[in-house]
């Protein structure tokens, strides 16, 4: 059995049953730092399209900022080209929901190749954007200039969380992804087994992110996580009919 197939047999923690067409790309979602803020309503609602529901835990609303390195991504029966496949990336995302299905809305993504972000780009919708990004085992930079966007991490990963919050689960399983393609909105479903995260603990952290209304620092975290990644398989997007 392929590490994918394992990965699909495995849906007890999924909110609603794969979808029944052949999933369409493979990917890998590694090394993956998960910073979590609360965010005020009024600031999301300007930046996240009217026709998506903000969603909420108990009341609040939330933003995360999640730097990891995209791995081997490939379309189904191909392989990967690595120049092009494996990139690090930066995403800002909030939480939305639509039809009963809660998912994510990125508000923001860099990448640190300027062909990963036009191929991706160009397939998916998503606003890839190039970024100076470098990572190291324990370190992780980048710096957009045009927006005047940074982030500096070095960090220790700690111990496995044996027990997961509501909140932690609220904010890391999500099984699709909404995006507004010339006008017209679409999701993208996706798979994965539940996450796995550790501790993690940073000798340094600084980074500044400003969109609209919404400034993000280090001073704001209110949870941070790492992960060593899961194996990803998504679909083909589904137009949504408003």
């Amino acid at each position: 059995m392929s590490v994918l197939e394992d990965v699909l047999k495995s849906v007890s923690h999924r909110p609603w049953a794969l979808p029944e067409e052949q999933w369409l790309f493979y990917q890998e979602w590694n090394r993956a730092i998960f910073l979590h803020f609360e965010v005020p309503y009024d600031v999301l609602r300007a930046l996240v399209p009217e026709d998506l529901e903000i969603d909420d835990l108990d009341g609040k609303y939330y933003v995360s900022i999640v730097p990891f390195t995209m791995e081997n991504i490939r379309p189904r029966n191909l392989p990967a080209v690595s120049f092009i496949s494996d990139f690090d990336e930066i995403n800002v995302r909030t939480y939305v929901k639509m039809e009963g299905k809660p998912g994510v809305y990125f508000l923001n993504i860099e990448v640190g190749k300027s062909l990963s972000a036009f191929v991706s780009r160009t397939v998916s919708g998503l606003p890839y954007e190039k970024s100076e990004m470098k990572r190291t085992t324990d370190t992780y930079m980048s710096l957009n200039e045009k927006k005047r966007f940074f982030l500096r991490a070095k960090y220790e990963i700690g111990n496995i969380v044996q027990t997961k919050t509501s909140l932690d689960r609220w904010l890391t399983e999500r099984y699709c992804l909404y995006v507004y393609v010339d006008e017209e909105l679409y999701r993208y479903e996706i798979h994965h087994k539940e996450w796995e995260v550790h501790t993690i603990s940073f000798e340094t952290l600084e980074f500044d992110y400003r969109i609209g209304e919404l400034h993000l620092t280090e001073d704001h975290v209110i949870s941070q996580h790492y992960s060593p990644g899961v194996v990803v398989a998504s679909w083909d997007k589904e137009k949504i009919n408003l």
